[in-house]
């Protein structure tokens, strides 16, 4: 019998203790939401050279190389801003020593603030060593002022649907119980190939860009949980 009773009264003792860490207020979850066009100011551009036949002459990757150097000097981008972005030149090697005939091919990285400089430098380089050119990437040199922007707004847009809709029913709205935001802001990825540069006549023109810097929709959301006080 005694047993029996203190285990009864453990029991609720437990109960008690447990109730007692519940937090028993009324509350009210919402999603807020904010957006916000951006246009990034940021991108980085691959530019892929390779050699080719002039008649029975080769433009060989050293001089296109030299060219498009000289040209990214010209357009004023920096020397760190210039990178090469892809380097087969152990392949390009062995490949040469098993078949003189081999074009060598060689992928660079540029990273651009001005789309006319990216005009300017393409201009400039031989059309027919061009192979390609791609958008890598894009990116927005205020993007942590923008996510900060976009957290405080997504918070008062939460803290304004909780309110009118509490409202509609007759009840007040507390402080905010708990938060949880979606820190998952990312520029999408740009379209894969900006330009395919033209390989065949003589008379090509030279390789031209038509990459725009284009708004993009941003949209950050948070979780509340507000307190409904009487």
């Amino acid at each position: 019998m005694k047993k029996l009773m203190l285990l009864t009264t453990l029991c609720l003792f437990i109960q008690t203790g447990f109730a007692q860490n519940m937090d028993l207020r009324n509350r009210i979850e919402v999603t807020g939401n904010a957006t916000q066009e951006i246009t990034p100011d940021i991108i980085y551009v691959s530019i892929s050279l390779k050699e080719y036949m002039d008649g029975k002459n080769k433009v060989t990757i050293d001089q296109l190389e030299n060219q498009l150097e000289k040209a990214v000097n010209s357009a004023g981008v920096p020397k760190a801003d210039f990178t090469i972005n892809n380097v087969s030149a152990y392949n390009n090697t062995y490949q040469k020593k098993k078949n003189p005939d081999f074009l060598a091919a060689k992928q660079y990285r540029l990273k651009l603030q001005d789309l006319n400089r990216l005009n300017q430098i393409l201009a400039v380089v031989d059309a027919k060593g061009i192979q390609s050119t791609n958008v890598d990437s894009y990116d927005y040199s205020k993007m942590d002022a923008i996510k900060r922007d976009l957290k405080i707004k997504a918070l008062l847009n939460a803290r304004e649907k909780a309110g009118y809709m509490l409202t509609a029913v007759g009840e007040k709205l507390g402080h905010p119980i708990d938060i949880t935001e979606n820190d998952d802001i990312n520029l999408p990825a740009p379209r894969p190939v900006m330009y395919m540069a033209k390989m065949a006549t003589a008379d090509a023109a030279p390789a031209e860009s038509d990459i725009d810097f284009k708004t993009i929709k941003l949209n950050f959301t948070v979780r509340v949980i507000f307190e409904i006080v009487k």
